[in-house]
């Protein structure tokens, strides 16, 4: 048995783990606090086809230094998920690599809306977490960019029970846009021309669609203030719409890209700092219901290209823990609501089953970022000075110590009696 003692809760109550399992361990965790383990719903572990820029092995080994035992991954790889056969053989890959690194990360697939295939929605509906809709063309070739499909996804979706996640930007205006730019655009030049407008009009007509067949609706990476507006309205008039923003909204903007060039283009893009504002009152609030890292990466190679060939996609699953609890260090989000946006809210809104899974974080231990176990090796944190940190992420009867994003990184197992490398 693995017996964890003396952890306090985010009421400062204490917690006493014991773990049944082969070991005969005991860890003092007298000053350390418990949360529940993260659920990030929004990653892109690129499998299958990208594997050369991640997998199941090292995603799950940045999940679990993030304090993360669940992730719903996106269809958008190669090729992509719109099939039954090819979510089939998708859960395979994911099985044998999670085996073969030995974490059993918890996971659940989003299903790819395909106007050539929205049949195939029906065959799939107890198998995944929900339909990815990509409003605007993002990585990959998922696209549903004409009313008629549009409808159709949510009419099935809302027949079936199902929830739809959206990619809301509109790929009118972006191709309008980029058809209307003049000169050599820069990576700057991409929160130009996906502009504030090309994710409010994408939302707004999401919206309506929910009002117009009642169907649950998840806006992906909200990254505006008017967004934030359009969806507490939804929510005043009882609509079943959820809202999720990420990190990189909240802690990176437009002058990022001085600093990070191609690393700093995301779909959508970086906003003015004027934005942040907004969204960290709407998690006050309650209109942003959870916060997904968007986890995309890319090879250095890749995002060192020029501005039109560089992919859109940053890493993010180590990190958005640490990101968490450094602004509840300074004040600007408690505890409590860390919990309800990486983990409660999730849970409910994805109605999955909850499991015992923990994550003991040190909130007064200061580092800067500087590695990362993510395939890209590398992150657009690097540099940043955060306090609070994941020590121990508890996995069912695994404990794993971590020491993420830190001059060297070493994440230890503890099982069958004693400690090994996990990797």
């Amino acid at each position: 048995m693995l017996v964890i003692e003396g952890a306090r809760d985010i009421y400062g109550q204490v917690i006493n783990l014991k773990l049944e399992n082969d070991s005969d361990e005991y860890i003092d965790a007298s000053q350390l606090t418990i949360l529940p383990a993260v659920i990030d719903p929004h990653v892109h572990f690129r499998v299958p086809g990208m594997e050369y820029k991640e997998d199941w092995r090292t995603g799950a080994k940045a999940a679990i230094c993030g304090g993360c035992t669940m992730v719903f991954d996106m269809p958008n790889t190669k090729p992509p998920t719109f099939t039954a056969i090819q979510l089939a053989d998708k859960k395979a890959l994911i099985d044998s690599q999670l085996q073969e690194v030995g974490i059993p990360l918890h996971y659940q697939l989003f299903f790819g809306a395909d106007k050539h295939h929205l049949h195939e929605i029906a065959t799939v509906q107890n198998q995944v977490v929900g339909i990815k809709v990509f409003m605007g063309c993002s990585t990959g070739n998922l696209v549903i960019d004409d009313d008629e499909s549009l409808h159709a996804v949510f009419e099935i979706a809302a027949k079936l029970n199902m929830l739809v996640a959206v990619h809301a930007e509109d790929e009118t205006l972006i191709k309008a846009r980029k058809q209307n730019f003049h000169g050599a655009a820069d990576y700057a030049d991409h929160s130009t021309l996906r502009n504030e407008e090309v994710a409010c009009v994408a939302v707004e007509k999401a919206i309506s669609l929910t009002r117009q067949y009642g169907t649950r609706l998840y806006v992906l990476h909200m990254s505006t203030a008017d967004e934030v507006e359009l969806i507490r309205k939804a929510k005043k008039d009882n609509l079943p719409v959820f809202a999720e923003t990420t990190p990189h909204h909240l802690f990176l903007d437009t002058t990022h890209y001085a600093r990070l060039y191609g690393k700093a283009v995301v779909n959508p893009p970086l906003r003015d700092s004027k934005h942040h504002a907004a969204l960290w009152q709407a998690i006050k609030d309650g209109v942003i219901d959870t916060i997904g890292s968007d986890h995309a990466p890319h090879t250095l190679e890749e995002k060192n290209q020029t501005y039109g060939a560089c992919p859109s996609g940053m890493p993010g699953i180590e990190f958005m823990l640490p990101l968490l609890l450094n602004a509840s260090h300074h004040g600007r989000i408690s505890l409590a609501q860390i919990v309800s946006l990486t983990s409660a809210r999730a849970k409910h809104i994805f109605q999955i089953q909850s499991h015992s899974d923990y994550v003991l974080v040190d909130l007064n231990r200061t580092d800067i970022v500087s590695h990362t176990v993510s395939k890209c090796g590398w992150s657009s944190y690097e540099g940043m000075q955060l306090t609070g940190w994941p020590i121990y992420t508890v996995l069912g009867s695994r404990c794993y110590q971590v020491s993420a994003g830190v001059n060297g990184t070493n994440v230890r197992i503890f099982m069958d009696g004693f400690y090994r490398e996990a990797y």
